[in-house]
C-alpha cells in the first residue's frame, strides 16, 4: 500500500447509559438549538427518545422533535427536516437510530448549510462546502455512519439511492450502548453484522500492494464478526456478544481496515439499486449479491480470495489456488446461510425481469456515465451478468 489517508475525527462514547451523556456532549459542543431525529415506534416505545428529551429539558438545551425516517432513508423526509431546521433555527441535528437514521440527520445537515437542493450533492451535480454538525445515539450495529463520512439517500422519483462522502460528513460525537442494540429484530441484527462484514470485505479487495498490518487487522475484524454473529444468532440477549459487534461496526467503516477510497465497493453500488427498487434491508442485499459478484471477478486475483479463505475460513493452503478461492467463497456464503441471510435474489424474495435487470444496470452507471468496482473494472455488460447470475442461483 503506497499512500492512503486516515481520519477518524467523531469523539465515541462508549458502554452501558452512556446516552445519558448526550446534554454535556451537546453543550461540549457548542449545541444552542437542537433537532433531535429519530426513526418508528421502537425509539418511542423502549424509552430512549423520553431518556433523551429529558436529559435537554433538564440542561436547558431547546430542541425540536422529528420522527419518521424508514430504512433506506427517504429524500422526501430529509427536505421536511431542513424545513423545520430552518423555521426553528436548529443549529445542531442528534440522531436517535440506526444507519438510516443518522444518514438522515447528515442529509438534513448538508441541506441547511449548503444553497440549492440537496439532491443535487447526492446526485453529483454540486459540491458541499459545508454541514451543521451532527451527533448521535446509536441504536443499532450496521452501517457505522457514526464514525463515517458517507451517507445514502432514496430519492422516491425514479427510486434512486445514492451516496454522498464529504469531509463534513462525520458526526461530531457517537454515544454507544450496546444495550440499545438489543431490540433490533434478529433479521436486522443479522443484516446489520453482514454489512459490517461487507464494510472490511470492500476495503479487503483493492488493486493497491496490501500492507500486511491492514490485513491482519482486516481479518481479525472479519473473524469476529463471523463469531459473535453466530453467537447473537443463538443468543440475542448477549451483551458481550453486542458489544462486540457494536464496535466492529465502527472499526469496519472508519478506516482503520483500509483507505475507503482504495477499495472495490462495487457490491454497495449492485445493492443500492437493489434496496432503491425493492426496499430491502441493506445487509441482506449484500448478501444476496456477493457470491455472484465474487464468482465474478475471482480471475482477477484468485490469490486474494485464497488468502482470505486460509486467514478467515482456516482453509488450508494448496497449490490450486483457484480451488482454494473457491472454497473461500462457498464458506461465506454457508455462514450468510446459517445466520439467515439470502445468497441469491430468489431468497430475497425478488426474481428479476430482464426489464428490471436492464433497469438496475443502467441506474448503477448512473445511466452509462460510470463503471463501477476497484477489484476488477465493472460495465454495463458485467452488471448485467452479476445481476442475472444472483438471479439465477
Amino acid at each position: 500500500m503506497d499512500h492512503f489517508i486516515f481520519h477518524a475525527p467523531t469523539k465515541i462514547i462508549f458502554g452501558k447509559n452512556s446516552e445519558l451523556q448526550c446534554a454535556h456532549l451537546l453543550r461540549e459542543f457548542g449545541a444552542h438549538k437542537v433537532l433531535v431525529h429519530y426513526g418508528g415506534n421502537s425509539a418511542l416505545r423502549s424509552g430512549l427518545l423520553h431518556r433523551i428529551c429529558q436529559c435537554l429539558q433538564e440542561a436547558d438545551i431547546p430542541y425540536v422533535t422529528l420522527g419518521g425516517v424508514k430504512p433506506n432513508p427517504r429524500l422526501s423526509k430529509v427536505r421536511e427536516g431542513i424545513a423545520l431546521a430552518q423555521q426553528e433555527d436548529v443549529d445542531f441535528l442528534l440522531a436517535v437510530g440506526g444507519g438510516s437514521v443518522i444518514d438522515s440527520a447528515k442529509a438534513i445537515a448538508y441541506g441547511c448549510a449548503n444553497e440549492g437542493d440537496v439532491w443535487e450533492y447526492y446526485a453529483k451535480k454540486k459540491t458541499v462546502r459545508a454541514a451543521l454538525p451532527v451527533g448521535c445515539v446509536a441504536t443499532m450495529a450496521a452501517a457505522g455512519s457514526e464514525m463515517s463520512n458517507s451517507s445514502v439517500i432514496t430519492n422516491e422519483d425514479g427510486w434512486l439511492k445514492r451516496g454522498l462522502s464529504s469531509s463534513f460528513g462525520y458526526c461530531r460525537f457517537a454515544i454507544l450502548n450496546p444495550e440499545l442494540t438489543v431490540t433490533v429484530p434478529p433479521y436486522q441484527t443479522m443484516s446489520g453484522c453482514t454489512d459490517i462484514l461487507m464494510h472490511t470485505l470492500e476495503r479487503y479487495f483493492t488493486r493497491e500492494t496490501p500492507m500486511e498490518l491492514v490485513d491482519g487487522i482486516s481479518y481479525a475484524l472479519m473473524k469476529d464478526v463471523i463469531k459473535y454473529a453466530r453467537i447473537l444468532h443463538n443468543d440475542p440477549r448477549n451483551y458481550a456478544a453486542r458489544a462486540e459487534i457494536l464496535w466492529a461496526s465502527e472499526l469496519s467503516h472508519n478506516g482503520v481496515s483500509g483507505d475507503r477510497s482504495l477499495g472495490d465497493w462495487a457490491c454497495h453500488q449492485l445493492e443500492h439499486e437493489l434496496s432503491g427498487m425493492f426496499d430491502v434491508a441493506h445487509g441482506a442485499g449484500l448478501a444476496a449479491v456477493w457470491g455472484s459478484w465474487a464468482r465474478y471477478v475471482l480471475d482477477a486475483d484468485p490469490a486474494r480470495f485464497a488468502q482470505l479463505a486460509i486467514h478467515v475460513w482456516d482453509i488450508p493452503a494448496c497449490d490450486d489456488v483457484r480451488a482454494c478461492a473457491l472454497q473461500g467463497i462457498e464458506a461465506m456464503e454457508t455462514f450468510f446461510s446459517q445466520i439467515g441471510m439470502p445468497i441469491c435474489l430468489p431468497q430475497l424474495g425478488i426474481s428479476l425481469t430482464d426489464a428490471q435487470i436492464d433497469e438496475l444496470a443502467e441506474k448503477c452507471t448512473f445511466f452509462r456515465q460510470r463503471t463501477i468496482g476497484g477489484f476488477r473494472t465493472l460495465d454495463l455488460e458485467d452488471i448485467r451478468r452479476i445481476y442475472h447470475a444472483a438471479n439465477q442461483r
